[in-house]
């Protein structure tokens, strides 16, 4: 030990500048500003067109529609047992708006469980149609045939999707296409004759099914809208139909949502340690980006306004195989043909894409985005957004919109020109300091989102990322 202290105090006498270990404890270091990963391109916020909402309410008119909902139904599972839950069969188009429970839970108990492996027929073509389908679990292909006597895939179905209800209400029909389990598939089946058991027993249910039938027969266009009658190709003087638009009475009202904070800063650090960085400017601008990045996760996945639950039921089709085929996003194409302005996607689901492109040698173009090529499939930008969830199975769901108020579109909503605003619809107020010396400002944010008319916004769903 003697020995080493020896040779350290002889090096030392031979230095002849100071060394960098100690000059470092006085120099000032460069440094960076404070860095946060959980930052992203938040794409859809860049993208979506913003409209102003003075009151901090929007209200969506649209034209008066008759159509009754095609919603999907969800189940109860005790082991391998299956049930419709009762008060779900009201999502079906026959029982939309249908209150009672007793009738409801009759007609839930009448269900039959049914499994089916994977090509299995479960109703065939030409025999004769005499029961509601319900899918609980799997797969299911709708197969047609075509003008020349090819088989053709109609639909695919998935968990919470049903067919058939019409059979419900008529006698005497067949099948007019075949449902073919395309995995192991688990379905739960009402025949007419318990139906027509359950409805010789209940009036209600028999008034709700008169009123059903008279909707059905009211005059609609192709799109379920209230028909505006015209004339075109005529001669001469003959007497024009008279029409109006009629209009929803009770439209759908959006009111301004709100992410917030308080931040806190204690007044010896906002004093003291400015310099070289403003310490409430850093802190200010990591929770002002924590905010957009909520907001973004909010727009995509809130259940009131988000729009991976604000889709039009018709307007959610599911992949043919699972991992998302040019095949399919064609078809999501054709859900938005209105001129689509963008896809949303996980970077994962447009690496599967990718892979899927890979393997029957298509390769996706790009498309110049302020200087950045984006990929892009048919001239439509994909964006990555790591907002849109992956559930446990590894399946995501990929969205195209078409944006803007002048496109009847989907838009974002914020309110401009509130106090203390540091940008559109996001302020920062003072809220004074406490007994602890510390400082704390109120950091807020006002959006909302809207689809204006359900062709807008197209939703690929059950996307598998991750298959070798």
């Amino acid at each position: 030990m003697a020995n080493i202290e020896k040779l350290i105090e002889e090096a030392r006498k031979q230095q002849m500048s100071l060394g960098t270990e100690a000059a470092r404890q006085l120099a000032t270091t460069t440094k960076s500003a404070p860095q946060m990963q959980g930052i992203s391109n938040r794409w859809l916020l860049k993208l979506l067109p913003w409209v102003q909402v003075n009151g901090g309410v929007f209200r969506l008119n649209r034209r008066l529609s008759y159509n009754v909902g095609d919603g999907r139904v969800s189940f109860s599972s005790t082991g391998a047992r299956v049930q419709v839950i009762p008060q779900e069969l009201r999502e079906l188009p026959l029982l939309r708006g249908f209150e009672d429970p007793e009738v409801l839970l009759a007609l839930a108990n009448r269900f039959e469980q049914k499994e089916y492996k994977a090509g299995e027929v479960i109703t065939q073509a030409g025999q004769e149609a005499d029961s509601i389908v319900l899918i609980a679990h799997g797969k299911v292909n709708k197969i047609g045939t075509s003008k020349y006597g090819e088989q053709t895939v109609l639909e695919v179905l998935a968990d919470g999707d049903h067919y058939s209800y019409e059979v419900l209400l008529e006698s005497n029909d067949q099948w007019k296409f075949t449902a073919k389990a395309v995995t192991p598939a688990t379905v739960l089946v009402l025949q007419q004759s318990a139906f027509e058991a359950v409805l010789a027993q209940s009036p209600s249910l028999q008034k709700h099914v008169e009123d059903f039938k008279a909707l059905a027969k009211k005059k609609k266009d192709p799109s379920g809208q209230a028909d505006i009658e015209l004339a075109a190709g005529h001669h001469g003087e003959p007497v024009l139909p008279g029409t109006f638009v009629d209009y929803e009475t009770s439209p759908r009202e959006y009111e301004l949502s709100v992410a917030q904070t308080v931040l806190q800063i204690h007044t010896r650090v906002a004093d003291l340690f400015n310099d070289p960085m403003n310490q409430t400017e850093e802190q200010l601008r990591l929770t002002v980006e924590a905010l957009k990045e909520r907001k973004e996760h909010e727009l995509i996945n809130n259940r009131e306004f988000g729009l991976l639950h604000n889709a039009d039921l018709k307007q959610r089709i599911h992949t043919r195989s699972g991992p998302p085929t040019p095949d399919d996003m064609d078809e999501l194409l054709a859900t938005v043909w209105k001129d689509p302005s963008f896809f949303l996607a996980h970077p994962r689901a447009i690496a599967a894409f990718g892979q899927e492109c890979n393997r029957r040698g298509v390769y996706p173009g790009s498309i110049d985005v302020n200087g950045r090529a984006v990929t892009a499939w048919r001239g439509i930008p994909i964006f990555p957004s790591n907002k849109i969830p992956i559930s446990e199975s590894r399946t995501s769901s990929i969205m195209l919109m078409r944006a803007g108020a002048e496109n009847q579109g989907v838009v974002g909503l914020h309110q401009a020109g509130i106090p203390d605003e540091i940008e559109p619809s996001l302020n920062v107020r003072y809220m004074g300091i406490n007994d602890k010396a510390v400082i704390s400002y109120l950091v807020s944010t006002y959006f909302s989102a809207a689809v204006l008319i359900p062709d807008a916004l197209g939703i690929l769903e059950s996307v598998e990322i991750g298959r070798v």
